[in-house]
């Protein structure tokens, strides 16, 4: 098996460009160095680096190519494994506000990866309308929040784009006298959103159905009682995204931010946002 020490020193030779500038940046001394890479191709059998002794510089030999990039994954993974268990030392409670149209089963996979890495926080989670859960921060009976907004509105921890749709079921028609919306309460983003445009555009509409659950929203949309503004994330197999039939402009893009209640972050509650971040990253 190899030795993780002797792999952490191989990679930090090649990354540093020589042996001298490795033991700079490891703080041993430069024979210590090479004594471990040596012990590293005995352990393989192959010599991995090229010495050259005039300009003090290394080269990989093929064998070396190939195991740098193992030895590079093996590094990353003992340093995620040595974080997760120092995180063990990490207590106490943080509470994150979620919008409630939020994909069920990416909350699910987030929950479950912070309970993995962080077992001794607890996260406590609250649903609700983004204009809820920004009250909520403002009043700091939450520590962090996921809100949905318009575009660059004001600082965030991190931000991420949203494309709305307008959405409806494969056998919705569109009636001549009042478009039927399907909508969340008052106080959404999107529920404002969408009046706003088809007052703009001189469509006449009325409400024929809102709630505050993503999951019953598009149930009535999938049934054909509406038309309705969602998340192209919240788009289901069996809906149409509707473009140019009624003659609206391509609604303008939303976002979602990661908003905190104070600006200094305790310990637990910056491992929640640095972990957000980066799953997040990508994935909305």
């Amino acid at each position: 098996m190899l030795d993780l020490e002797l792999l952490k020193t191989f990679v930090t030779v090649v990354d540093s460009g020589g042996f001298t500038r490795a033991s700079d940046q490891v703080n041993r001394t430069q024979s210590t160095i090479s004594q471990q890479i040596k012990k590293l191709e005995d352990q393989i059998g192959r010599p991995l680096l090229i010495r050259r002794r005039a300009s003090k510089s290394i080269q990989l030999t093929e064998d070396g190519e190939r195991l740098l990039n193992y030895a590079r994954r093996l590094v990353v993974l003992a340093m995620e494994a040595s974080d997760m268990l120092s995180a063990r030392d990490m207590r106490g409670v943080v509470s994150l506000g979620v919008p409630e149209d939020f994909p069920l089963d990416r909350l699910i996979e987030l929950l479950t990866g912070f309970n993995q890495r962080f077992p001794d926080i607890r996260l406590d989670t609250r649903n609700g309308l983004s204009c809820e859960l920004n009250e909520q921060l403002q009043n700091r009976e939450l520590d962090l929040a996921l809100i949905k907004r318009n575009v660059e509105q004001s600082a965030a921890i991190a931000t991420w784009p949203e494309q709305l749709e307008w959405v409806a079921g494969a056998q919705w028609q569109l009636q001549q006298e009042s478009i039927a919306l399907v909508v969340y309460e008052q106080g959404c983003l999107y529920r404002e959103r969408a009046i706003r445009a088809l007052e703009a555009a001189g469509q006449r509409w009325h409400i024929a159905f809102s709630s505050q659950s993503l999951a019953s929203i598009q149930a009535a949309v999938s049934a054909n009682i509406g038309l309705s503004l969602l998340p192209h994330s919240a788009v289901r197999p069996e809906q149409r995204i509707i473009t140019e039939q009624l003659g609206l402009a391509a609604p303008a893009p939303t976002e979602l931010a990661l908003i905190a209640s104070t600006k200094i972050l305790s310990n637990i509650q910056q491992c929640l946002a640095d972990y957000l971040v980066e799953q997040m990253r990508g994935n909305t």
